[in-house]
């Protein structure tokens, strides 16, 4: 009886420290020096200051700037409590939410059909990311704002079109936080 407790205390302990401690050091130095700034949470830096991630959404109200997803993260784009709303389709909150969202986005742009990742969260409330579609249908009210021709802001949105990776994986996508800092870029 004595060795199967002693068995089960060494594996125990062996398995906590190679489990527990070796493999995740193991892996955290080898993506640190296989891929540092994805290690380091893909931040950007602006005059040596971090302004963000390339991985985050942020809020962006300004007519001067591209728009991201809606947030139900925290107080909206909240890192430290993401997550969806949890609305069912049938809650009156939502649907008057995504109603509210549509109408204000079409007075906008009269005639064009609202893209559906401008009114809906993302499962964590801090996607990045928007369609092409989202991105070319801002386009107007950047330009103006900006004073710039729709033409110009247009390829800015082209360049920064990613497609799927390795041709098949995951939708094109726009960062808009990069998006909107080579924006500011162009018109500096």
């Amino acid at each position: 009886m004595h060795s199967v407790w002693s068995t089960s205390i060494r594996f125990t302990l062996l398995t906590t420290v190679a489990l527990g401690l070796a493999y995740p050091l193991a892996i955290t130095g080898i993506a640190g020096t296989l891929f540092p700034h994805q290690a380091a949470g893909s931040l950007i830096l602006k005059d040596g200051k971090v302004i963000g991630s390339s991985l985050l959404s942020q809020s962006f109200t300004s007519d001067k700037y591209f728009h991201p997803r809606p947030s139900a993260a925290g107080n909206g784009y909240d890192a430290t409590n993401s997550g969806g709303s949890n609305l069912a389709q049938s809650n009156t909150k939502l649907v008057q939410r995504l109603q509210g969202d549509i109408d204000a986005l079409a007075a906008k742009n009269a005639g064009k059909p609202v893209p559906i990742d401008l009114v809906t969260t993302s499962g964590s409330g801090l996607d990045p990311d928007i369609t092409p579609d989202a991105a070319y249908y801002q386009v107007s009210r950047v330009a103006t704002a900006r004073k710039l021709g729709e033409d110009v802001v247009s390829k800015l949105v082209a360049a920064h079109v990613t497609p799927r990776t390795l041709g098949l994986l995951g939708e094109p996508r726009v960062n808009v936080l990069q998006l909107n800092l080579d924006l500011d870029q162009l018109t500096q």
